[in-house]
């Protein structure tokens, strides 16, 4: 699926939820632990982030998946201020360049600079949430819909669609979960050899195993393994070992 989200929307998302997470760390702990992601703390989602966004940088500019690239401030930059030079760096390079322009990724069927657009605008996002889950306490801005929605088509189609395939990982059994928010519909599917996942029908997905359906910001961070498998606010209905494993699959997709 695409379009669910304007192309320059997705730049100013990126814009927008980098700079609310350098603002969030700036005034927090940053040895603070995330609360959804142990071993994550505040300062290491900020560096995570800027180290990422130079990595594409890098990658779009040779030509060449980089092998190493700068991972860390220079001794007495901080980070936040590392993270938002590595953002101005992203924008004026994807900015630079059509959508549908040829550019490298690691999705084969996907070799456009819309591609990173999206993927980094929703690895800002969620790392947004991160940072500030855990500097307040669990509360954090809202996800706006229209960026909720579309990741959770991204989530789906990339990481459980393509990523599980190339590291080689599929379900235990066969099983079918609906996923449904907003008016959109996706079916992911699990089998022993494949997974995948996409848009289709409401009457298509009658016959799934399972339903998941919530809020899209809901859902979008349900997704990402940023709360419980069975969440009170994530509605499921049918099999639950289905339910399940479409999200102990997803947290092997997304680590």
């Amino acid at each position: 699926m695409t379009g669910l989200i304007d192309d320059d929307r997705l730049l100013d998302v990126l814009e927008t939820e980098t700079l609310l997470l350098a603002s969030s760390a700036e005034g927090a702990d940053h040895d603070r632990p995330v609360p959804a992601c142990p071993g994550l703390t505040v300062g290491e989602t900020a560096r995570h982030l800027g180290s990422v966004q130079r990595m594409v940088v890098s990658w779009v500019r040779t030509g060449r998946r980089p092998a190493g690239w700068e991972r860390e401030p220079d001794p007495g930059t901080g980070v936040e201020d590392w993270l938002r030079d590595s953002l101005r760096s992203l924008l004026g390079e994807l900015a630079a360049h059509r959508p549908d322009a040829p550019c490298p990724t690691w999705h084969p069927d996907r070799q456009d600079y819309r591609f990173w657009r999206r993927r980094m605008a929703h690895e800002a996002t969620v790392h947004r949430v991160d940072v500030q889950s855990a500097a307040n306490g669990g509360g954090h801005d809202p996800v706006p819909r229209d960026v909720a929605v579309d990741g959770i088509d991204e989530v789906l189609a990339v990481w459980f669609t393509q990523r599980l395939a190339e590291l080689g990982v599929a379900g235990t059994r066969r099983a079918t979960v609906v996923v449904r928010t907003a008016g959109h519909t996706w079916l992911a599917e699990m089998g022993v050899d494949r997974t995948s996942a996409g848009p289709v029908s409401p009457l298509a997905a009658e016959t799934a195993d399972a339903v998941v359906t919530a809020e899209p910001a809901l859902l979008y961070l349900w997704l990402w393994g940023r709360s419980a498998v069975f969440d009170r606010a994530v509605r499921s209905e049918g099999d639950m070992d289905a339910v399940a494993q479409l999200w102990a699959l997803l947290r092997l997709a997304t680590r």
